[in-house]
C-alpha cells in the first residue's frame, strides 16, 4: 500500500468511529482490564546498538557528536565515521543465538504478563517487517522478523503482546554526522540516516531543552505524515496490545497527529475485539487518553488511575552494553513493590547482546524474581491499592531517572496492596523481629476485625493487636528480600 492509499484508509477508519481523532472522544476510552491486573511486564532493547555495546543505546547518535566518548572509541575502535558509519554495524548484527521461546520462557517465570519489543528505535532500524523501511531485520542483519518471532511467542504463552516505537525522534536523531565529513551526508543512505535535520536547537547542547519544551522547534508535516502511516502500519500488522512512545511527542506539532494514530489504534482494536492502550510521557495525550509512564523514577502516593514505571536492570543503559552495572535482584522487587502499592506497573527492561543472549546479569534477576513471586505474587497481580501505600520512613524521590541507588529500607518499612477481603502488607526488610504495623493499630484501623494473619509461603502465624499496632510473629527466613503478610479480614 502506498503512503496516499494509506492516509485515504487512516481518515477512513477514524471517520467510521467510535473514537473520533478529537480528546474529548479519546478520553472516553477505557484502561484495558487485561493491564488493570498485570502489574508487571519485559521491556527489550535489542538493536544495532548491541553491536558496538558501548555508552549505551544512543551510540549512534553520539559517535557522530565530537562532544561525546563515543567518538574517539568509534574512532579507535571502528574507524573514521565516513569510511566506517552506523550503517556498518547491520551486516554484524546477526542474533544467531535469538531463542524467542526460550526468553518469553524466562520472562513468563519472572511473573510478566506482558512484553513490550521496541521495534524501532530512534536509529531508524526495524526490528519488524515493513514495506515503508526498507532498513528492517528481514531486509538486512539478522534478517529474520524479531518483532513478529517475539509475538508468536507471547501469544504460545498466553502473554500480551506489545510494542514501543521511537520513530519520531529519528526526525534529528543522526544529525550531528552532519557537521563534519561523515556517511551520514552520503546521499545513498539519505533513506536510513535522514532526515537528520541539524539546526541549533538540535545540536547536543540545547537539544534536551528543545525536546522537552513543547513549544519547542518541532518537525515538519512531512515527517509526521509519514510518521502517522508507518506507525499505523505497524498497527495494522502486528496488532499489539499496547503502544509505548518515547519522549518528545509532547511537542505541540504532534498533537494533531497524536489524536488521528490514537483514534485509528483504538478504532482498529474495537473492530478486532482487543483491548488496547497508549503508554506515554510528560503531557503528550491527555488524561484518560492512555496510560502515563514515569522513566526510571517513581510516584509518591496512590494514583487515582493507573500508570507504570519503565526502568531497567542495567544502571546505564537499555541496551547491551559491555562494562554496563546492574541492580540487584532486592532492588528490582521492593521497587516492584512500591510501584504497585501505588497503582502502577512495572515494565522492566532487559538488554540482550548482539547475539540475541541475554547477560547472567539480567537473566539471574529474572530468575530471582521467578522465585520470589511464586511465593509472594498473590500480593501483587490482579491487587488494587489499599487505602494508603504504605508505612515507614523510606519514600521515593518522585520524577524521572530518580531510581539506581537502592532504597535504605528497615524492618519498619512496609507496602500494602488489596485483593479479595485481603491486606497484604510486605515487610521491605525482613530482621527476625515481631512487625509492628502501626497502621493496623485498633484506634487507626477501624473495621470488624482481623480474622487470620498468614505469611506467603508458610502459612499461618501468630499476631495479636492492640491501641498501638498490629503485631505479627514472623515465621523465620534467612532471605533479605521481602515477605508478604496475608491479612484476612473479618
Amino acid at each position: 500500500m502506498t503512503k496516499e492509499q494509506y492516509l485515504r484508509q487512516i481518515q477512513s477508519v477514524i471517520d467510521a468511529g467510535p473514537y473520533r481523532a478529537d480528546w474529548g472522544s479519546l478520553s472516553c476510552h477505557p484502561v484495558p482490564d487485561w493491564y488493570r491486573r498485570s502489574k508487571f511486564g519485559i521491556f527489550i532493547h535489542w538493536g544495532i546498538y548491541s553491536v558496538p555495546a558501548f555508552g549505551n543505546e544512543w551510540y549512534s547518535r553520539n559517535m557522530y557528536d565530537p562532544a561525546h566518548r563515543e567518538f574517539a572509541h568509534h574512532r579507535r575502535t571502528w574507524g573514521d565515521q565516513k569510511t566506517f558509519g552506523y550503517k556498518d554495524f547491520i551486516p554484524l548484527f546477526r542474533g544467531k543465538r535469538f531463542d524467542p521461546d526460550a526468553w518469553m520462557d524466562l520472562f513468563q517465570k519472572a511473573g510478566a504478563r506482558y512484553v513490550v519489543p521496541v521495534a524501532e528505535h530512534h536509529d531508524g532500524f526495524a526490528m519488524y517487517d515493513t514495506d515503508l523501511n526498507p532498513w528492517n531485520a528481514v531486509n538486512m542483519g539478522p534478517k529474520t522478523d524479531a518483532v513478529g518471532r517475539l509475538k508468536a511467542a507471547c501469544q504460545d504463552r498466553g502473554l500480551q503482546f506489545c510494542a514501543s516505537l521511537h520513530r519520531a525522534e529519528h526526525y534529528f536523531f543522526m544529525n550531528m554526522g552532519r557537521t563534519f565529513d561523515s556517511d551520514v551526508n552520503d546521499p545513498r543512505y539519505e533513506d536510513f540516516y535522514g532526515p537528520a535535520v541539524y539546526r541549533p536547537e538540535f545540536g547536543s547542547e540545547k537539544l534536551g531543552q528543545t525536546t522537552e519544551n513543547p513549544h519547542g522547534l518541532g518537525p515538519t508535516e512531512d515527517w509526521l505524515e509519514d510518521w502517522l502511516v508507518r506507525t499505523c502500519e505497524f498497527i495494522d500488522n502486528y496488532r499489539p496490545a499496547l503502544l509505548y512512545f518515547d519522549w518528545w511527542i509532547q511537542n505541540l506539532a504532534f498533537k494533531p497527529w497524536l489524536q488521528k494514530i490514537a483514534a485509528y489504534y483504538y478504532n482498529r482494536a474495537a473492530q478486532w475485539g482487543m483491548e488496547v492502550t497508549v503508554n506515554y510521557k510528560h503531557q503528550a495525550f491527555p488524561p484518560g487518553v492512555g496510560v502515563f509512564d514515569v522513566e526510571r523514577g517513581a510516584l509518591t502516593d496512590i494514583s487515582p488511575v493507573p500508570w507504570q514505571t519503565c526502568t531497567a536492570i542495567g544502571k546505564q543503559s537499555w541496551g547491551y552494553r559491555a562494562d554496563n552495572e546492574y541492580k540487584s535482584s532486592r532492588q528490582i522487587i521492593c521497587d516492584l513493590i512500591d510501584i504497585v502499592s501505588k497503582n502502577g506497573r512495572l515494565l522492566l527492561n532487559v538488554g540482550p547482546r548482539a547475539d540475541g543472549t541475554l547477560t547472567p546479569e539480567e537473566r539471574q534477576v529474572l530468575e530471582d524474581m521467578g522465585r520470589w513471586m511464586e511465593v509472594n505474587g498473590e500480593g501483587i497481580q490482579d491487587t488494587v491499592p489499599w487505602f494508603r501505600f504504605g508505612e515507614g520512613r523510606i519514600n521515593n524521590d518522585g520524577g524521572f531517572f530518580r531510581d539506581n541507588e537502592e532504597k535504605a529500607y528497615t524492618g519498619q518499612d512496609y507496602r500494602f496492596t488489596y485483593k479479595g477481603g485481603c491486606i497484604y502488607a510486605f515487610r521491605m526488610r525482613p530482621d527476625g523481629t515481631p512487625a509492628k504495623i502501626r497502621c493496623l493499630g485498633i484506634p487507626e484501623f477501624h473495621d470488624s476485625g482481623i480474622a487470620a494473619v498468614e505469611q506467603l509461603g508458610w502459612g499461618p502465624v501468630a499476631f495479636d493487636r492492640d491501641e498501638t499496632a498490629l503485631t505479627v510473629y514472623p515465621a523465620p527466613t534467612e532471605t533479605d528480600l521481602p515477605v508478604c503478610f496475608r491479612i484476612r479480614l473479618a
